[in-house]
């Protein structure tokens, strides 16, 4: 295990300016680093965070939620193991794939979609994340648990909040106390909602959730509550970020951007590579159940990992080329890209793979379809190069574009 000088610390200005240096030094001369700050294993390369992952031995667990975002949700699906994850993961799973996705959902997004866009089509210039990326999958979840769109901004400072908590690598002490009042926000709006919906069935998700059963097995107001919150956060930043990114990466790609707009059967495969490329999430941590030898040295047992996934999917040693953009790559295949056969690393892997990643994956096709079909000569405003921001989740702050008006 290394301690090196020469790799840019996580926590560092120089860190968040640009991750993937950092990333390269770790991969090849320090893939298991001891971090001080954050009392965590840094580990960076593709075989180590896929095993972590994967988990075939019972080596890691998800234990280290509990003090990493219980705080902000409540207990959620996210921190349990054997039979218990698998029944709560049997009550939420069906309403995210399948014909309740297709049937009941795929009209919801594309009528969000529409409507925004709808709002900027005619100015000729829009910022893709302040007038959509942002707003689009929030008001896709609402509309999925029947909340109130007008409640939108509400939506997003909380799970802004939340996000700034699980990010606060640094411990600063007003992060984690405006996020553990994020918590008790959000329970006081959504206890009363659950309640009166139990009383009261309706066709959203939240309705759903609230009569879901397996095995004679319910989730309670907390359990419903804490989903709720849970997919707001995941579902909304994470989405937020791969649309503001996917059009980043294709629009400083004109030939890339001209192919999909051809052939809108090669959305899945900008999005996958997206995901690799760019990822919306660049770490997420696990903790060891047992002593772990992984590159570089031995992890102690109930030790905290922090996976490095920026780092990993653009691991040599798994991909060609890993700091080029490009959408028709034979080593990322778009077919697997958003199951638990993922041959890249942001939806994580295993029986904690994504529960949302078809969700995800709907919103980003809807979205990316209906704003090519609207905008036919979508550019980058004059003289904009995009840069990312953000350590924990990272993705363009804003993404100015400019398109011949509708009409004219």
């Amino acid at each position: 295990m290394t301690t090196t000088p020469s790799v840019p610390d996580i926590l560092s200005p120089e860190f968040a300016e640009n991750p993937y240096p950092a990333y390269r030094v770790m991969r090849e001369t320090a893939p298991l680093i001891w971090h001080e700050p954050t009392k965590s294993y840094i580990v960076s390369r593709y075989e180590d965070v896929e095993r972590v992952f994967k988990d075939r031995d019972s080596e890691f667990t998800t234990d280290n939620y509990s003090w990493q975002i219980e705080p902000v949700h409540g207990k959620t699906i996210l921190q349990l193991s054997g039979r218990e994850h698998a029944v709560r993961r049997a009550l939420v799973a069906p309403a995210f794939r399948g014909r309740e996705l297709q049937e009941k959902f795929l009209p919801v997004i594309e009528r969000n979609a529409r409507e925004l866009i709808d709002a900027f089509r005619d100015r000729g210039s829009a910022d893709l994340v302040e007038d959509f990326a942002t707003r689009f999958p929030v008001n896709v979840i609402a509309d999925m648990l029947g909340l109130d769109k007008s409640d939108h901004a509400r939506f997003h400072r909380w799970y802004t909040s939340v996000i700034a908590f699980l990010g606060n690598l640094t411990g600063d002490p007003e992060v984690a106390a405006a996020g553990e009042r994020t918590r008790l926000e959000f329970a006081e709006y959504m206890i009363p909602i659950i309640r009166e919906r139990r009383e009261n069935l309706g066709d959203d998700l939240l309705s759903t959730l609230c009569a879901a059963e397996v095995d004679g097995v319910r989730m309670s107001d907390e359990d419903v509550k804490a989903f709720c919150s849970l997919l707001l956060a995941a579902g909304g930043e994470t989405t937020d970020k791969a649309l503001a990114s996917i059009f980043a990466n294709l629009l400083a790609h004109p030939e890339q951007l001209a192919a999909v707009r051809e052939d809108r059967s090669l959305i899945d495969r900008a999005f996958a590579e997206t995901l690799r490329y760019t990822p919306p999430v660049h770490m997420i941590m696990r903790q060891t159940a047992v002593e772990v030898t992984l590159s570089g040295g031995t992890v102690p047992p109930g030790a905290t990992v922090t996976c490095l996934i920026g780092a990993a999917n653009r691991d040599p040693g798994r991909y060609q080329e890993p700091d080029r953009f490009n959408i028709f790559r034979d080593d990322l295949t778009a077919t697997t890209a958003f199951s638990a056969a993922a041959d890249h690393l942001a939806f994580a892997l295993g029986r904690h793979f994504c529960v949302g990643a078809l969700l995800a994956r709907a919103e980003v096709e809807i979205g990316v379809n209906q704003l090519l079909d609207s905008l036919p000569d979508l550019r980058f405003g004059d003289d904009f190069q995009p840069k990312e921001q953000g350590v924990f989740t990272r993705g363009p702050q804003a993404l100015p574009v400019r398109f011949t008006p509708a009409g004219a």
